[in-house]
């Protein structure tokens, strides 16, 4: 079976190959809901997105959260990049803090599954739709909701897997990458100045990619 991936980013879908057996990019744009987290954001796009395809899919949202702008720009990591632009971005970060202080911050994604039927319980989370509209905080409580909690949802029913990746605003470095890479710095190195098979052993949907993978195995 081959399962399909919303995106149109063929860097996405290599990525996932390291993981999963038979993946193939999916492009379909769905809208996007306003949330403060990841999670009811990848679970509206794969619920919309196998409602579309009729066949599992899987989706992801990213985001840079600082942790001195409380965890802005999260969700909205992409519109920042394109209003204010990254160097803004990382100065203002960099600035929120004392002199001398790491100014920490955590690259995080989601990656959400739709296959149309039910999950028997994990502990990752589930998301059936009933929280649509809330205002949800902007950390991994956003999926850290249980079966039990979510149970009596009467949409399709979203699987979730998180990643994360630790590290902190500096200035720009590197030409490597996209986004926010130049200036997010993990264990010493920017992801800008990594290459693509460095960047990916680390990387948030990486990390969230392979606890899917290690849960679809025995899906």
């Amino acid at each position: 079976m081959t399962l399909r991936y919303v995106t149109t980013n063929p860097g996405k879908v290599r990525e996932a190959e390291e993981y999963l057996d038979e993946v193939a990019a999916l492009d379909y744009d769905y809208p996007e809901v306003q949330a403060t987290g990841l999670g009811p954001i990848a679970a509206h796009g794969a619920r919309e997105a196998y409602r579309y395809a009729g066949e599992p899919v899987i989706v992801d949202d990213a985001g840079l959260f600082i942790e001195a702008l409380d965890g802005f720009p999260g969700p909205y990591s992409s519109y920042v990049e394109n209003t204010l632009g990254v160097e803004l971005t990382g100065r203002v970060a960099r600035e929120a803090v004392d002199e001398d202080a790491v100014a920490r911050a955590a690259f995080r994604c989601v990656v959400g599954y739709c296959d149309g039927d039910d999950f028997a319980a994990t502990p990752e989370p589930v998301d059936r739709g009933e929280r649509r509209g809330q205002d949800l905080a902007a950390d991994d409580r956003d999926t850290a909701t249980t079966d039990a909690q979510v149970a009596g949802g009467d949409d399709l029913p979203v699987k979730l897997f998180t990643g994360v990746v630790p590290g902190r605003i500096v200035a720009p470095r590197g030409d490597g990458g996209f986004g926010y890479d130049p200036v997010f710095e993990h264990d010493g190195t920017t992801f800008a100045e990594m290459d693509a098979a460095e960047k990916n052993a680390v990387s948030h949907r990486g990390r969230a990619l392979a606890k899917f993978a290690g849960w679809f195995a025995e899906r």
